[in-house]
């Protein structure tokens, strides 16, 4: 295995050398030396830390902080950390420093993941599938597998959760400015992020997905025992910051996975549930009170009804028929848009979205589609509970701390994500396989004498 990781590494010595050589002959600038001289030092690191440009990688695509933050477009971070991360993922497979292994939870991961591929060829519109699959979702699918199986002790979970819940911060801060100064209101109330330059953060629903992200990870960092005096000021600025940019959306899968989120920390804390569930009813209502949904409803009724609960409920019946329609392939990755028109029994002039992550997997990717992946959520919360379970009877030393605040946090996300499924839709897009590869990471990672990374 040293043998194999020192002739890689000669290799991509002599490959920049060659570089840089090309690259001085073709523009003869002292800034192109300057450059492939730190180029080794940037490799050397990306060798180094492939949970940091995996994470890294992963981080921009689901909190789109470039997009957050307009200044850093120039920079092209995503396609650097997605060249980091493809690069160390191939060294760590070439010096047999990761090994590859499969759960229950991955081979179930593996069967949708092929499904989905077989059925862009079948879809009705198949050059909107093969885009989504290309851009999106084979990344998607790669990270999952790599997460897994790179992510090997309690300080990669510390580092992963300190990483998510400062992204969500940098995110929560622009839509808390948004909504005070008033930039890109949806609906004249719901905060945006980026809708004038067609950002993903530009659609409330979406924001709300991504603020709800790392809600869990805050609220262990806070919760959990074991937890730096650091750790929890952190968690709790960062708490308050994502939950004040949840209700700014006024999203009501926002909300829902909010209260789950809570609801899971409050039920593994709690001895009497029937006060639990009564006191959790009357606080998902204070939150939409808060959030002015009821508000929001009535602006949107007069607006359209694509925003409105009926509206959903026709593009859930739309769904539906395009699964009856096509059984084993659905209409394909993405493609329920493009198809809104010719399953929905109520046209008012425009295709609208389908606001579900169930009725999302279920018209894209058929009934088998389905099956496999409410299989796939099951099996991973089935590990999650286990996990949890686990992590009680874990001592704090030795990075325990952590990993019972992180395999709680990730079965809170994943309840979040169960419920916010409802009106958010999130079937082949990162959280749900980021949650998934982590909880089967954690799942395998057990306390060390070695101290954790700060």
């Amino acid at each position: 295995m040293i043998a194999t990781g020192r002739l890689a590494q000669i290799g991509i010595a002599l490959a920049l050398c060659a570089l840089a050589g090309a690259a001085w002959y073709a523009v003869k600038s002292p800034l192109v030396a300057l450059a492939f001289g730190l180029l080794p030092f940037a490799a050397l690191f990306v060798l180094r830390f492939p949970v940091v440009m995996v994470i890294g990688f992963v981080v921009f695509s689901l909190f789109r902080i470039h997009e957050a933050y307009p200044q850093l477009y120039p920079l092209r971070i995503p396609q650097l950390l997605a060249l980091g991360a493809f690069a160390t993922i191939g060294y760590q497979l070439l010096t047999r420093r990761l090994v590859p292994f499969l759960t229950p939870e991955l081979k179930v991961a593996l069967v949708f993941f092929a499904l989905v591929t077989v059925q862009v060829l079948f879809a009705s519109n198949v050059g909107l599938a093969m885009g989504f699959w290309t851009g999106t979702y084979s990344k998607i699918a790669i990270m999952v597998f790599a997460i897994a199986w790179l992510v090997r002790n309690p300080g990669d979970l510390a580092l992963i959760a300190r990483v998510f819940v400062i992204a969500g911060l940098l995110v929560a801060i622009v839509a808390i400015q948004n909504k005070l100064n008033g930039i890109g209101l949806v609906e004249g109330t719901r905060v945006t992020i980026g809708r004038s330059f067609g950002s993903m953060l530009g659609d409330p629903n979406d924001l709300a997905l991504v603020l709800l992200f790392p809600t869990s990870f805050a609220a262990a960092m806070v919760i959990r025992r074991g937890m730096s005096v650091t750790d929890r000021i952190l968690g709790a600025v960062v708490l308050a910051a994502l939950v004040t940019g949840v209700l700014y959306t006024q999203s009501r899968g926002g909300l829902l996975g909010l209260t789950a989120v809570c609801g899971v920390y409050a039920w593994n804390r709690t001895r009497n549930k029937v006060l639990l569930i009564a006191a959790g009813a009357v606080a998902g209502g204070i939150l939409f009170i808060l959030a002015g949904v009821g508000d929001r409803s009535v602006v949107a009724a007069s607006e359209g009804i694509d925003e409105s609960s009926m509206g959903r409920i026709y593009a859930w019946e739309a769904a539906f028929y395009m699964a009856l329609s096509n059984p084993m392939t659905g209409v394909g990755l993405d493609n329920f848009y493009a198809n809104y028109f010719f399953y929905s029994s109520h046209w008012d002039g425009k295709n609208h979205a389908v606001h579900s992550t169930w009725f999302g997997v279920l018209a894209e990717s058929g009934f088998l589609g389905f099956a496999v992946f409410s299989t796939l959520v099951w099996v991973t919360a089935r590990l999650s509970m286990r996990s949890v379970a686990a992590a009680a009877l874990l001592s704090p030393q030795g990075g325990g701390a952590w990993i019972g605040a992180v395999r709680e946090a990730l079965l809170a996300g994943l309840a979040g994500f169960v419920v916010s499924g409802t009106f958010l839709t999130q079937g082949f897009i990162w959280p749900v396989y980021i949650l998934l590869a982590l909880i089967v990471a954690a799942d395998r990672i057990t306390p060390t004498p070695e101290a954790e990374r700060d």
